[in-house]
């Protein structure tokens, strides 16, 4: 509201059109767009084979971790996607972001982490891959976020003083007046939000944007499945806030992602 934020900062250059869409369209999920993209998984299932041949099992690569590390990529270089409304403005993130879930347990019931990383752009993928490694070794032991902390304070609430609180936290980030350390510790403020179905043995489907927070994409991704033909491939779902940019830069985006998984040396 004031034109400043903690976490990025304000776009002007734009069209009179795309200033005028979060006045009309206030709501994430009243702008959602979805899209789907298939995505031949052979080249890097033999790229994966190759670069783990000599790693140690904890130390693997999975298909992931190749698409996590592709879409870092995506979001440096079509910073248009990588944006998103508050109060009513448009602004450009400061940062990549992505939040990914997992699971503590491969079990029914187990509870899901939810892990929010920076993404530098000249990281080096076994970097990449042995900073998330940690993470979630760290994570599923008992570390807790700022976050974490955070929700079992409100939790312990009654449910009045939670939605007063909540709706407090939504007035000061309309307002830009959330501290940084608050935005940095939180997953719903963040480029991306990830959720890996595959891992599960589940096919992909469409997830709604949360209306808190500053998060304008969403990414589910599914399990590998050989196609009618044959080919091995993966399905990737998502949901993005097209105020942030149009239908075709999103979609000329996604197919980067897809066309650097299909040729996975260009991860490297």
């Amino acid at each position: 509201m004031f034109g400043k934020r903690a976490d990025g900062q304000r776009i002007t250059a734009i069209s009179n059109t795309r200033r005028f869409m979060p006045l009309i369209s206030p709501r994430r999920n009243a702008s959602l767009v979805y899209y789907t993209t298939e995505i031949e998984v052979g080249p890097a299932l033999a790229f994966l084979e190759e670069q783990n041949r000599n790693r140690p099992q904890q130390h693997r690569i999975t298909l992931f971790h190749l698409y996590l590390r592709s879409l870092s990529i995506s979001l440096h270089d079509r910073s248009g996607v990588n944006r998103f409304v508050a109060g009513g403005r448009l602004w450009q993130r400061d940062g990549v972001f992505i939040t990914y879930s997992a699971k503590q347990e491969i079990l029914d019931g187990s509870p899901v982490l939810t892990i929010k990383r920076k993404f530098e752009r000249d990281e080096g993928l076994v970097q990449m891959v042995d900073s998330l490694r940690d993470e979630l070794l760290a994570r599923r032991r008992g570390k807790q976020s700022t976050s974490d902390k955070e929700v079992n304070v409100f939790v312990r609430l009654p449910p009045f003083l939670v939605r007063a609180g909540i709706g407090a936290l939504r007035l000061t980030d309309y307002l830009g007046l959330l501290p940084a350390a608050m935005i940095e510790s939180d997953p719903m403020f963040s480029s991306i939000f990830v959720a890996n179905l595959g891992s599960v043995g589940l096919d992909a489907g469409y997830h709604h944007l949360w209306e808190y927070g500053t998060c304008s994409n969403f990414a589910v991704v599914g399990r590998v499945h050989d196609r009618h033909d044959g080919v091995a491939v993966m399905e990737v779902k998502y949901s993005y806030d097209e105020r942030i940019e149009d239908g075709l830069y999103a979609a000329i985006t996604m197919t980067g992602i897809k066309d650097r998984l299909e040729d996975p040396k260009q991860l490297l």
